[in-house]
């Protein structure tokens, strides 16, 4: 070997200082990616919880939109259901089960209570009247419905009890 390549391989040589510096900036790069990668993960966490919040608030509002318009229609089906009881026309009977089904389409649901026994939290009894059992629920004057399982409008009754001889 030459003088060139002596001074070469000395000058190629990393010291031992280097190397613990080396092995510092390592560990310290080290450090950087692992709270990197800590902050990207609770970032998409946060993310992932916020579409999620998003979402059923979304679901939330567009139930309180079809609830509030449900309630402005109401009183058209009631107004059908009369008008069968008076009007007896196939037409009409038809265009009240066509929009009885839209309805129904979106959640709309009759609170079946006739002949049941009465329930203040379905129904508003409006009447009593003479009958063979008590606290029945014996005519309905306006129906009540649900959505979404929760009672939307509750029902208006007559309701029966039953006359003892001593009455």
């Amino acid at each position: 070997m030459d003088q060139k390549d002596l001074k070469a391989k000395k000058s190629s040589k990393i010291s031992d200082q280097d190397i613990e510096k080396l092995k510092k900036e390592v560990e310290e790069l080290k450090k950087q990616t692992d709270d990197n990668k800590n902050k990207y993960l609770r970032a998409l966490a946060d993310y992932q919880n916020f579409e999620k919040r998003v979402g059923v608030d979304q679901i939330n509002i567009s139930k309180t939109v079809i609830k509030n318009v449900l309630l402005k229609l109401l009183p058209f089906l009631d107004n059908l259901d009369k008008a069968e009881i008076f009007i007896k026309d196939n037409g009409l009977k038809m265009v009240k089960d066509n929009f009885y089904k839209t309805l129904q389409d979106v959640g709309l649901e009759e609170i079946p209570i006739l002949a049941k026994p009465f329930d203040p939290y379905t129904a508003e009894a409006i009447d009593i009247v003479e009958g063979k059992e008590d606290n029945k629920v014996v005519e309905i004057i306006r129906k009540g419905y649900k959505f979404n399982d929760k009672i939307l409008r509750v029902a208006q009754v007559k309701v029966s009890k039953k006359i003892t001889a001593d009455d």
